[in-house]
């Protein structure tokens, strides 16, 4: 099994956090990286003519390894709901189509078709959390079969797949999803503001979100003519964002992606979900309910209250060095491969003595 990673983060013993669905740390050697883009962007004239193109290719590549990607399916956006919107201006959806989303989905895959249904004709339609616990904050989602079921109804299938990619696999050449989106500052160890869209072959022909030089196949400010081919570029390179050239957090997120690839997903969710189970473990006869081992992903635990969760809680166990989230209600853990089994004792040790007061 991996082994406790903490050893390559800035994550002292005596802090327990155990919140990476919100916001992941970044390794020692990331914020190295961070600290030496700063400096190349203070004398940019120290950068080479194909510098920026190399750090753009080498995080795309790192993204579509995670995906099992061709490089040229990936495109470089500042955000899932970027990715979202641009997906959405690729799709011709007739009038009276229906779009799906989940009960209590993030907002990043879901207002995007709130904000085109009136216009567009469309109606929006929300599968509800079932009352069996089959899926919850913190669920997991059979991502394989709704693939089947969508191809069956010659439906689109986009994917947010924030919480997956990295942990759990997911392969578009065996899955075939049309669009899939996915950051790096949360599971994939990198910065804010670093996103990834695999946009399948059959929509690389649409019109981009934005319309910049880089979308096209030769449009230089330092050759002549400027405007020499207004073609867009072949695949999905097309949809990269403008002002793409992020000196300082490009690298970054590379190197996350690389060093999770470098462990690998099954490894990783091994690990991880020995953690959640541990504390899973920890907290039979306190009073919390669990979700069933069958339901949960490997790793995020979503914990329920008798009644409502009292507001004073996470606050509470921060003030004791312990992170988590909440999230709808109930209280979220997710830890990460720089946690080991002390964070794991301690969350269950300071809960436990939190709720007999």
């Amino acid at each position: 099994m991996l082994s406790s990673q903490r050893a390559l983060f800035d994550v002292p013993h005596d802090v327990c956090y155990l919140n990476a669905a919100s916001y992941s740390p970044l390794p020692l050697k990331t914020i190295e990286a961070g600290r030496a883009a700063v400096l190349r962007k203070g004398q940019p004239w120290t950068l080479s003519a194909g510098f920026a193109n190399a750090q753009h290719e080498r995080a795309r590549l790192a993204a579509a390894r995670l995906i099992y990607a061709d490089a040229g399916d990936v495109a470089l956006v500042p955000s899932v709901g970027y990715g979202v919107s641009t997906a959405a201006k690729l799709l011709t959806l007739p009038r009276g189509s229906r779009i799906i989303v989940l009960e209590n989905d993030h907002s990043s895959p879901v207002l995007e078709w709130y904000a085109r249904a009136d216009g567009q004709g469309f109606v929006i339609e929300t599968v509800s959390q079932p009352d069996d616990g089959d899926w919850s904050d913190g669920g997991l989602l059979d991502i394989e079969a709704i693939g089947r079921s969508l191809k069956r109804q010659k439906a689109a299938f986009l994917i947010d797949a924030t919480h997956h990619v990295g942990v759990l696999p997911l392969d578009v050449k065996t899955l075939d999803p049309d669009f899939v989106m996915f950051p790096t500052y949360k599971w994939l160890i990198g910065p804010y503001g670093r996103a990834f869209m695999y946009a399948a072959k059959r929509h690389q022909g649409g019109i981009p979100l934005e319309q910049t030089s880089s979308g096209r196949r030769a449009v230089h400010s330092d050759r002549k003519p400027y405007f020499a081919d207004l073609r867009y570029q072949p695949d999905a390179r097309r949809f990269d964002m403008g002002e793409r050239d992020h000196f300082i957090s490009m690298e970054m997120a590379a190197i996350g992606m690389e060093m999770m690839a470098e462990w690998g997903s099954a490894a990783i969710a091994g690990r991880l979900a020995m953690l959640t189970e541990r504390i899973a473990d920890g907290l039979r006869g306190s009073g919390v309910r669990v979700p069933d081992k069958r339901f949960r992903a490997p790793h995020i635990l979503s914990l329920a209250f008798a009644g409502a969760m009292p507001d004073s809680l996470i606050p509470g166990l921060a003030e004791e060095g312990v992170y988590v989230a909440p999230r709808l209600g109930r209280m979220r853990i997710s830890p990460h491969v720089y946690n080991d089994e002390a964070d794991c004792d301690r969350f269950v040790a300071v809960l436990t003595q939190r709720l007999r007061r």
